[in-house]
């Protein structure tokens, strides 16, 4: 069996809020609450699994999701119509724009716990 990555938790204000804003701007389904968990699961079997804690608890992580063109277009759209603040570099200093990097776009933006969420329609270290 090779190795992969099944699941990892993610801390929020609140569980349900998160899941449901990371679905909506990728296109995706929220599942069904299990225990403190609301999942949101990927294309390739990975579950993002919303945790509710403490918010004096969040420590701010990254996440990347690799998206299609098509699904590039169709999240940013989202982000536009919410009116989220997207941002061309990790460091958001670049508001409002996107980037081109390994031959594709990408974009950052926040989520409702400040994680810094990340969509590449190309992987780092691709060649086009």
């Amino acid at each position: 069996m090779s190795v992969e990555l099944n699941h990892t938790i993610v801390h929020s204000r609140s569980n349900r809020e998160s899941a449901e804003f990371l679905a909506q701007i990728l296109g995706l389904a929220v599942g069904a609450e299990w225990g403190p968990f609301i999942p949101v699961s990927t294309s390739n079997g990975v579950t993002l699994d919303f945790a509710t804690i403490p918010d004096g608890s969040i420590t701010m992580q990254h996440y990347a999701f690799l998206v299609s063109d098509e699904e590039f277009d169709a999240a940013f759209a989202r982000i536009q119509r919410a009116g989220i603040t997207y941002y061309a570099d990790p460091h958001m200093k670049q508001v409002g724009e996107i980037n081109h990097h390994h031959g594709g776009r990408g974009l950052y933006f926040s989520d409702p716990s400040g994680h810094g969420m990340e969509i590449i329609t190309r992987p780092y270290g691709f060649a086009s």
